[in-house]
């Protein structure tokens, strides 16, 4: 996707933002360790980087204040210069139409959404469908060259409401709603992805398909036959802890096993 077989996407989990409840205060802070997490990343041959406030739990549902915006827009902007890598954006929980606003002003070049199409409940609340008005905004921005990568049957969530409606089908709609790919995951952070599920949705569109959580060195084998890229973030941390700094060792050793089946 990023001119390689199977890219790796490195997850750079941004510190606390301005607005959460974590956050201590000093942006220089959070941007010389994302710019350090970002680095590392760069120094062992990942293709891209996506930037996500995870550490800002607990999170609101399908936005977040000025302030997050703000810092993020910031720090993307300094991770995308220094690092010259292809750059993504996502704001949990399902701030949608603020992580393309981050992209646009930062210069990023892909989101990776939640709630693109049939509704779910995550633990932060419930998640209405979102293609249409992200659609629209990045239409209306001139916007075309930010992708839009969407999480299906996403981790962290109950889809008993769409239990009736397959992954194939969801896949589909997502195509049909324009979005440029899709993010299979599995259960929670750090959980592996069931490889018959990105099978699947390989065989159920033509769009990009993106492995979402779980990619150890172990089992990178079993997704790059279907994939376009993995999503990597608590493998490459110290005790595979995704609240920890990237290792750069554990990201070499990921990027060696991946190194192998691109061969």
């Amino acid at each position: 996707m990023f001119g390689r077989k199977c890219s790796v996407i490195g997850v750079v989990h941004v510190l606390p933002l301005p607005g959460s409840a974590g956050w201590n205060g000093s942006i220089d802070q959070v941007l010389d360790a994302a710019l350090k997490d970002a680095y590392i990343y760069k120094s062992q041959g990942i293709d891209a980087l996506i930037l996500e406030n995870m550490h800002d739990a607990p999170y609101l549902v399908g936005r977040v204040d000025p302030e997050t915006t703000a810092a993020m827009t910031m720090i993307a902007h300094a991770v995308k210069v220094e690092m010259e890598l292809p750059l993504g954006i996502q704001l949990l929980a399902g701030a949608n139409l603020e992580a393309l606003g981050v992209a646009l002003a930062a210069g990023a070049d892909f989101i990776r959404v939640e709630g693109f199409v049939f509704a779910h409940v995550g633990d932060e609340g419930i998640h209405e469908s979102c293609a249409a008005q992200l659609i629209r905004r990045r239409a209306n921005l001139k916007a075309d060259q930010i992708k839009i990568f969407a999480d299906l049957k996403k981790k962290h969530s109950a889809h008993a409401i769409t239990g009736d409606v397959s992954l194939a089908e969801t896949v589909q709609a997502a195509e049909f709603f324009k979005a440029d790919g899709v993010v299979i995951t599995g259960i929670a952070t750090g959980k592996a992805t069931d490889a018959n599920d990105v099978r699947v949705a390989r065989e159920s569109s033509s769009i990009r398909v993106m492995v979402g959580s779980g990619v150890t060195p172990k089992n990178v084998g079993q997704y790059i036959p279907y994939s376009d890229a993995l999503i990597v973030g608590s493998a490459c941390k110290f005790e595979d802890d995704w609240r920890n700094h990237v290792d750069p060792d554990r990201v070499k050793v990921l990027m060696n096993s991946v190194l192998t089946f691109r061969r």
